[in-house]
């Protein structure tokens, strides 16, 4: 698994999801663009792309893609429209993107360079670093009594939100 963390300017979300979905074909990868702010950092997606293809390989995704199924476990979520609002969207956003080859072994770097010759690319940056608390709490609805009840970090209580999903079933 690699992730692009980057600055993307989208104008149309649609044909940039398509875009994205062209370069995993052609690369035999699985993309998923997510907005770096509700991402922990890069533990949380390694987690979430490992519970997602065991779901597959069980047979008990939710989603009929692999992008979606790992969007729906990065999101700590099971319902696909509320996983959705941890995905990029039109304007500039601070993106994470995950590119996996998975059991096929796809070809990760030229996908990364396919990315970054999208129109939609601005700059490869640092997005993952400085995660804001506030903003992880809120969105994974970690409460301030359940981080002073434990000494694990931020990180650690979010990639539990993700394997809860597993439980949740």
């Amino acid at each position: 698994m690699e992730v692009l963390e980057c600055r993307l300017a989208i104008d149309d979300l649609d044909a940039f999801v398509a875009d994205l979905g062209k370069i995993g074909d052609r690369h035999e990868v699985t993309i998923q663009a997510v907005d770096a702010r509700y991402v922990a950092d890069r533990p949380h997606l390694e987690r979430a792309v490992e519970l997602a293809d065991r779901a597959i390989e069980h047979g008990e995704n939710v989603a009929r893609d692999r992008a979606v199924e790992i969007l729906l476990y990065a999101a700590g979520r099971r319902q696909i429209d509320r996983a959705l609002e941890m995905g990029v969207g039109e304007g500039e956003n601070r993106a994470a993107i995950l590119i996996d080859g998975g059991a096929s072994g796809g070809d990760e770097a030229t996908a990364i360079e396919d990315l970054e010759e999208l129109g939609a690319f601005l700059e490869r940056t640092s997005t993952l670093a400085d995660s804001d608390a506030e903003t992880l709490c809120e969105f994974f609805e970690i409460t301030d009594a359940e981080r002073g009840a434990t000494d694990a970090s931020l990180s650690a209580l979010v990639r539990e939100r993700v394997a809860l999903l597993e439980v949740e079933k």
